[in-house]
């Protein structure tokens, strides 16, 4: 296995059973030394077993400078790479041990094939949360939903979005 596969797998070992909780926060680990996650200040972490995104409200997220509110092309890239992460999350869940290598396989090519944001009220706060939850999981494909929510737990945005493997 190559340097770069083993950092979205958790260095898991072929015909074994995943421990979760290391691939989790393996993921999360590849998922924030992104460069354009890094320049946002935008973060994926482990909240019990599940992983939520994070990002806090700074000057330059601005979007809207009359009414001071986060940029909504902020809000769309978290709740996209909520998504995302939360799908290869879910295949690695479900795996079984004999079906590792396809489930590795699914997770490197996994990306947003389709992906609709839905503007709640605006984007105020210290701080966001996003979470996502699985709709459907397929052979080929997932579609998710996503939430994010500011510090006072009002829902800001939400998403659906489709993701291929």
């Amino acid at each position: 296995m190559i340097d770069s596969q083993k950092k979205w797998t958790g260095s898991i070992q072929l015909g074994s059973k995943v421990d979760l909780s290391i691939v989790l926060n393996q993921l999360t680990q590849v998922f924030n030394t992104s460069p354009y996650f890094a320049f946002n200040g935008m973060q994926m972490r482990v909240v019990g077993d599940q992983i939520e995104g994070y990002i806090e409200m700074k000057p330059n997220l601005i979007g809207n400078i009359s009414f001071q509110i986060l940029h909504g092309g902020v809000a769309a890239t978290l709740l996209d790479s909520i998504g995302g992460i939360v799908a290869m999350a879910e295949l690695y869940r479900r795996s079984e041990p004999d079906q590792l290598a396809e489930t590795l396989k699914k997770v490197s090519r996994l990306a947003t094939v389709d992906m609709r944001v839905d503007y709640l009220s605006p984007g105020r706060g210290q701080y966001f949360i996003a979470t996502a939850e699985v709709m459907r999981m397929g052979r080929k494909g997932c579609t998710m939903r996503m939430i994010m929510k500011n510090d006072e737990g009002k829902e800001i945005a939400a998403g659906i979005a489709s993701y291929a493997y």
